[in-house]
């Protein structure tokens, strides 16, 4: 329970209890204890600003973490080759993300996408529909050997389809599991367990 509070944690940068139990479909009064219980450790802390409390990991809470993703990791060749296949994945996903955000003009590099260009936001849906097909043995191969990995294609699928049934938002805001939220914890996922530095 422990292990798996704080990597919620990790991954979702600040949460408050009931998020990071869903994230792996944990009991939340479970997590409640746990996370106090680190609190206590002095791995976790909790607070309050602009009407929003969560939690956070420590400096502290942040080594233990990655201490007891090495303990899990055993031998990281797979995880290390998804990685690897992962990289250029992640290069495409930022440049459809940006290409979704602005839509140059003859006079402004950087105008804002105002979506009313079809073809151009279609090209970007096309984009991350190849990485979403990407996505799904990717997942499976990273779940074969840790199964808190899964579940990582099926909402970068669900999001991708809000997208493309007409909700922009899903593609890259990060109040919603949108596309580029999805993919930013997948990445800050792999990193953590292979202990890189982004």
């Amino acid at each position: 329970m422990m292990h798996l509070a704080l990597h919620a944690v990790r991954l979702l940068g600040f949460a408050d209890t009931r998020a990071v139990a869903q994230r792996f479909n944990l009991p939340q009064q479970a997590v409640e204890d746990a996370l106090e219980d680190a609190e206590a450790q002095g791995w976790t802390t909790r607070s309050t600003f602009a009407g929003t409390s969560g939690w956070s990991l420590t400096e502290a809470g942040r080594a233990e973490n990655e201490r007891r993703l090495a303990a899990e990791l055993g031998n990281p060749d797979t995880v290390q080759q998804v990685y690897a296949d992962f990289l250029p994945l992640n290069a495409l996903l930022q440049q459809a993300c940006t290409d979704w955000q602005l839509r140059p003009t003859l006079t402004d590099a950087l105008a804002a996408n105002d979506h009313a260009d079809a073809a151009w936001d279609a090209g970007v849906l096309h984009e991350l529909k190849m990485i979403d097909r990407a996505l799904a043995p990717m997942t499976a191969t990273l779940t074969s050997v840790l199964p808190r990995f899964q579940g990582y294609d099926t909402r970068f699928s669900i999001a991708l389809e809000r997208a493309t049934a007409g909700e922009p938002a899903w593609i890259d805001r990060s109040d919603v599991d949108s596309c580029h939220r999805v993919w930013f914890e997948l990445h800050e996922d792999l990193i953590a367990t292979l202990n890189l530095k982004r």
